[in-house]
């Protein structure tokens, strides 16, 4: 059940703990719909705990959009929901990401660097919960200043 999972903040202040937590993009929970998904990526994610693996509210408007655009009567959303959505901890864009969306977005226009505004509000929620980005889309994510990113799609 997803509200029995620990939020971020919940499982890093534990005693001991220091394990990386992940905040994985659309793409990387895109590739677990596949016929053939990367085996790096599915041997990855085997290796961690499910305590450790969050995404975000924006993730999930971009799986619910894609998915209800290729099967209009729901049936890929909810082969989503219940195989992917249903392992990790969606975290939310509130006040606080939208702080910090803002002045990222700031920064990547005065550097003439700008990234799409999804992105930028993925990356406000993964810095807002310490959390590390796993995406294929390593070129965009870099740009953010002081976010970690690392890619698992071969």
């Amino acid at each position: 059940m997803l509200n029995a999972k620990p939020t971020s903040q919940e499982y890093s202040g534990r005693a001991g703990n220091r394990e990386r937590m992940y905040l994985l993009d659309t793409d990387v929970l895109s590739e677990l719909v596949k016929k053939h998904p990367s085996s790096a990526m599915l041997a990855k994610l085997a290796s961690l705990p499910p305590e450790v693996l969050f995404t975000s509210s924006i993730t999930v408007m971009e799986l619910r959009s894609g998915a209800m655009r290729r099967t209009p009567d729901g049936r890929l959303w909810i082969q989503i929901q219940e195989r992917i959505l249903s392992r990790v901890k969606p975290l939310d864009f509130s006040y606080k990401e939208a702080v910090i969306a803002g002045d990222i977005l700031t920064s990547l226009y005065a550097a003439g660097q700008p990234i799409g505004a999804e992105d930028v509000m993925i990356g406000a929620v993964a810095m807002s919960n310490g959390l590390v980005v796993v995406s294929g889309n390593i070129k965009h994510f870099s740009r953010i200043a002081g976010l970690k990113v690392e890619s698992w799609i071969e």
